[in-house]
């Protein structure tokens, strides 16, 4: 299986536990897109009836060009359950997200979450966090005085541009950069990690999940789809 069957069969799978009368979030990204579609397929022809959140805007155009029913999350207090990817997830479900540039609003849209389902091919599963970049949400004001400031922690660190041969900065739908990080090892305790990011001022959050996901649905190359609790 290639990579868009793999994501395909994870996103078409999660869409399956979706019920008539949930609110439901959206999350984003190129396996999280596959939910999405088949949410507007299952509309379609099986009468699903969803209310839906998005947690960025290339998610919300997808699912209003497909004609899901889009709440307001500014009147929420609760989200019946999210779908959403990750770039990286460890035996205990900590999370490194934001490969998307999204990872401010997912994880306000998974917090809110009752549960958070997980959708990844194989090729996610890590022992231990750090083997994948780490995306941090900064404001722009000084930007470059946060930058210098996690290079002076020892890491590898650089602003995401708009693409591979852009100069500009990537801006996400919160008005803010993105920095990644590439660490020189695998971290024991990411926490540690997560808590003296968030302490440097500017930065707003970071693409560690903790404490967040509920199932995990995982694709296989030799074809097997399997849901973990």
């Amino acid at each position: 299986m290639n990579s868009e069957m793999l994501k395909k069969a994870v996103g078409y799978k999660a869409a399956s536990f979706i019920e008539s009368g949930m609110i439901v979030g959206l999350g984003t990204g190129s396996t999280a897109k596959y939910f999405i579609e088949k949410l507007i397929e299952r509309q379609k022809t099986e009468n699903l009836r969803i209310q839906t959140v998005a947690s960025s805007t290339r998610s919300l155009q997808q699912a209003k060009k497909g004609g899901l029913p889009i709440l307001d999350i500014n009147t929420l207090n609760s989200i019946d359950i999210t779908v959403d990817g990750a770039d990286e997830i460890d035996d205990e479900k900590r999370m490194i997200k934001g490969g998307g540039g999204a990872l401010l609003r997912e994880k306000i849209v998974a917090s809110m979450s009752k549960e958070l389902i997980i959708i990844i091919d194989e090729s996610k599963k890590s022992s231990l966090l750090g083997h994948k970049k780490l995306p941090i949400e900064v404001v722009p004001f000084a930007s470059q005085a946060t930058l210098y400031k996690i290079h002076k922690l020892g890491w590898t660190a650089y602003f995401r541009k708009e693409s591979e041969d852009s100069t500009k900065n990537y801006i996400t739908d919160n008005g803010n950069y993105i920095i990644d990080i590439n660490f020189a090892n695998p971290l024991e305790h990411p926490e540690k990690e997560h808590a003296i990011l968030k302490d440097i001022p500017g930065v707003v959050e970071t693409g560690f999940f903790f404490h967040l996901a509920g199932r995990v649905i995982t694709s296989y190359q030799d074809g097997q789809v399997i849901v973990t609790p």
